[in-house]
């Protein structure tokens, strides 16, 4: 019992087997599909591009190649029909038109006894003879007919020159056994031309039929192959548009985000080609402009360097940590006022740009990574830097400062070395050409603790760096309450 029910299903057993081996095969080509399509996104856009050309490229060579090599067959052919089979249909029709107006010019001077038919005879002869010639010089001369015709027409010219001497000589008639000797004679040329005549006319059927034959042969496998570069070229292609737009229209959503303000929200980019590094250095730029949005809320519009709120945050974040030390650098322009009501305000602006610049400049040059440069407003700013780095900074902006500073004066008051201006009282007073102060407050022994007193101090160093009638910075040293200019 036992037996033949294990009997019974053993066919069941086979086909779960069966089943088994067929899903292995499908996974093992789905694993290896979807290795090749993450091989393909990983590729670059290039090499992409360039998969969706293969096809149509490869397609094109081959037609090209193919085509070529069946133009040049058929080419030979042509020429060969041109050059040969032609030449012989035609040399043939003027060798029967020769042969029998020869015979027709000899056989008139037998009875006639003019000289003038004698010279047509001999005309038609050399004419005859020519053509001869011309069919031996062709690429596929039919030698054997060739060479048969040439000595029945010997035997034949022969024959008329016997004759034409026996009539000189003795005046005798043509005789029966001679002429029918040359009827013979002629006919089997004539024969043998429609012979030669009939070959190469069926050579140049044979040879157009070849030619025909290659030309329809080439024609179905360019189609063929015109079709499968076609097909597979724009298959590929419209994979890698499609991926390619999917991509494009993530980055242009997240583009949208970004106008309206919605940082948070960033491309989910997969891709790992130009593309992707488009969207991940897109994520980076976004979380930037996050960054720089917080701080534009407090920028300067005149310079675009932060303003007092993130001056203020900045220098409480750098007291709050002991490490490292830091210099605070306040800087001030001498005698403003007085050029801005001279030159008016456009002109105060540009000097308050170039001003800012220069610090910039000075800062990126000469400082450090995580160095600090900032507008308060007006000709009010501040620079923090290390304490190793600021003697340096004060002295480019100093050099910088002084040299382009005469650039905003006219020639006169650069001669006479000063302007007419009011003060803020309405006083009439001489102001010098402007110049630069600069207040430096260290964080290093007895260093303040806030923002305040830091500006405090700083504003004390500025009015005492302001009584010095040059450009200069004032270092806080704090020793027995005094300061030194450097």
């Amino acid at each position: 019992m036992g037996k033949n029910t294990l009997y019974k299903f053993q066919p069941l057993y086979v086909f779960q087997g069966f089943t088994n081996l067929v899903s292995c095969w499908l996974s093992t080509i789905r694993h290896h599909a979807e290795k090749r399509i993450d091989k393909l996104i990983k590729t670059k856009i290039e090499v992409k591009l360039a998969l969706a050309y293969i096809p149509l490229v490869l397609s094109i060579i081959f037609i090209s190649l193919y085509a070529i090599i069946n133009l040049k067959d058929v080419k030979i052919i042509n020429t060969t029909i041109i050059e040969n089979d032609m030449i012989l249909k035609d040399s043939a029709d003027k060798m029967a038109d020769h042969l029998l107006a020869q015979e027709s010019f000899g056989r008139r001077y037998m009875i006639l006894r003019s000289p003038y038919m004698l010279d047509l005879y001999w005309q038609r002869n050399r004419d005859f003879e020519r053509q001869i010639e011309r069919m031996r010089k062709v690429p596929e001369p039919n030698v054997a007919l060739t060479n048969k015709i040439e000595r029945l027409y010997q035997r034949l010219n022969n024959l008329y020159r016997f004759e034409f001497q026996n009539l000189e000589d003795s005046k005798a008639a043509l005789s029966k056994e001679n002429d029918q000797k040359m009827q013979d004679i002629l006919a089997e040329l004539i024969s043998l031309i429609k012979k030669l005549e009939s070959n190469s006319q069926i050579s140049q059927q044979e040879k157009i039929f070849k030619a025909n034959r290659i030309g329809r042969k080439t024609y179905i496998i360019t189609v063929v192959l015109l079709y499968f570069g076609i097909f597979f070229g724009v298959g590929t292609a419209f994979y890698i548009i499609r991926s390619t737009l999917r991509t494009i229209n993530q980055l242009k959503k997240a583009t949208q985000n970004i106008s309206t303000g919605k940082f948070e929200l960033i491309a989910n980019v997969k891709s790992q080609d130009e593309l992707g590094e488009l969207a991940m250095h897109f994520s980076d730029m976004t979380e930037c402009l996050a960054r720089r949005e917080k701080a534009s809320l407090d920028s300067n519009p005149l310079t675009g360097l932060p303003g007092g709120v993130a001056i203020e945050n900045v220098l409480k974040r750098k007291l709050e940590e002991t490490f490292p030390l830091f210099a605070f650098c306040f800087i001030d322009l001498d005698n403003f006022k007085a050029f801005n009501d001279r030159y008016g305000y456009a002109m105060g602006n540009e000097v308050i740009k170039t001003t800012a610049r220069i610090a910039r400049d000075a800062v990126v040059d000469m400082g450090i990574e995580n160095d600090f440069v900032g507008h308060i407003g007006g000709d009010d700013f501040v620079i923090l830097t290390s304490p190793e780095k600021y003697t340096e900074i004060c002295q480019r902006i100093i050099e910088e400062f002084d040299r382009k500073i005469v650039q905003f004066y006219n020639a006169e008051d650069l001669e006479r070395g000063w302007i007419l201006s009011k003060t803020r009282r309405g006083e009439v007073l001489n102001f010098p050409i402007m110049t630069i102060s600069i207040a430096v407050v260290l964080n290093d022994q007895d260093a303040p603790t806030s923002y305040y007193e830091i500006a405090e101090i700083a504003a004390e160093l500025k009015k005492y760096a302001k009584t010095i009638p040059k450009s200069v910075f004032i270092k806080d040293r704090r020793v027995e309450n005094s300061y030194y200019a450097e």
